[in-house]
């Protein structure tokens, strides 16, 4: 069995000692996406509906490299900062995933990185 580290442009780079993405065999694992900006690696301006906008273009750009997409998303892990941003959070994640969407784990954290509001990871199978 085979690992491959994903790297790409049209996402943050990593903020620390992890990669984007790891791909084995026709499994791709994506580390957390949060609502940084590619190009400028600063935290999108606006409430939970644009971070989320943002997290969501940034994973879907990691598992495009890795030969994946949002349709092939089988499971998420999601956190928030605060659960009662859980329903405008929704909103955003579902025009994602509008149909069949993946099983997902939604939890609330104390905090997450550079204090961003929302954070999402995903497992999916390369097309």
């Amino acid at each position: 069995m085979s690992k491959q580290i994903i790297s790409t442009d049209g996402a943050p780079a990593a903020i620390g000692p992890y990669s984007q993405a790891t791909k084995v065999e026709e499994l791709v694992f994506t580390s957390g996406q949060i609502p940084l900006v590619p190009e400028t690696m600063e935290i999108i301006e606006g409430d939970v509906k644009a971070q989320t906008r943002q997290v969501m273009e940034n994973l879907v750009a990691v598992l495009e490299a890795a030969g994946a997409d949002a349709s092939t998303v089988f499971k998420t892990t999601c956190f928030l900062s605060d659960m009662s941003n859980f329903v405008a959070f929704n909103e955003v994640y579902a025009e994602y995933f509008p149909e069949n969407p993946p099983a997902r784990s939604c939890v609330e954290v104390a905090r997450l990185p550079k204090d961003v509001l929302v954070e999402v990871e995903a497992i999916a199978r390369i097309k």
